[in-house]
């Protein structure tokens, strides 16, 4: 199992660091994950970049800020303020027919006991309306409603298999706040009371300790020990 750790200097760079991971793991048959806080951005998927509203979304999250980029995993649009934590775990594949199951669930788990020893009793599934609306999905409780904190999406390739997701620790009100016109742009359903985050189910509010938390899940329980690359 390798670890990657740190994000580059700007998202183009980020991404490219994701793709390489992907292509080293098809090739050398080792897993990997990578657990980071991405640049802030507003990352679009491949039907938002079908819908007809989908330049107007684009000119909605540039004005507040936030660079508009588009993604292959995952479905609907999904901010990252800078201390939103991304992760993904790489691992090589002989037959992309097989495993979709048992990765999701895998990977549900190992991101629900890390929630659990942040501090948030967390549970699948997600409310009506959430953001990046999915079937994959971790919710919790957070002042008295049931909120979303995290989606999960998986690729897979002839051979490797990539489970990936976006994980809110805090700025849950500038995430919705953004995603708010942009999701009215697209024509998506949304509902801004939706929106949860690690701090707002009561956890952990650093987003370094959120990484690790999340690593920790992702790589226990490989047989071997991980070895470690900087990206940064």
């Amino acid at each position: 199992m390798r670890v990657y750790r740190g994000r580059a200097d700007t998202i183009e760079a980020d991404r490219a660091v994701s793709e390489r991971l992907v292509e080293r793991v098809a090739d050398e048959r080792e897993p990997a994950v990578r657990v980071w806080r991405p640049h802030r951005q507003v990352a679009f998927g491949r039907r938002d970049v079908r819908a007809e509203g989908y330049d107007e979304a684009r000119a909605v999250a540039e004005e507040r800020g936030f660079p508009a980029v588009e993604r292959e995993v995952g479905g609907r649009a999904v901010a990252y303020t800078g201390s939103t934590v991304a992760f993904a775990r790489v691992r090589p594949a002989a037959d992309p027919r097989s495993g979709l199951t048992e990765r999701y669930d895998a990977a549900t788990a190992d991101l629900l006991d890390a929630l659990d020893s942040l501090g948030v009793d967390a549970r699948e599934g997600e409310p009506a309306d959430s953001f990046c609306p999915g079937t994959h999905s971790v919710q919790a409780d957070c002042g008295g409603r049931a909120r979303k904190l995290a989606g999960l999406a998986q690729r897979v390739r002839a051979d490797a298999a990539v489970v990936a997701g976006v994980l809110l620790v805090r700025d849950h009100a500038e995430i919705a706040a953004v995603l708010d016109p942009v999701y009215a742009a697209l024509d998506v359903s949304f509902d801004l009371g939706t929106v949860g985050s690690v701090t707002r189910a009561g956890g952990e509010a650093d987003p370094d300790a959120v990484v690790g938390a999340v690593e920790r899940a992702l790589v226990g329980g490989e047989p071997a020990p991980a070895s470690v690359e900087r990206v940064d």
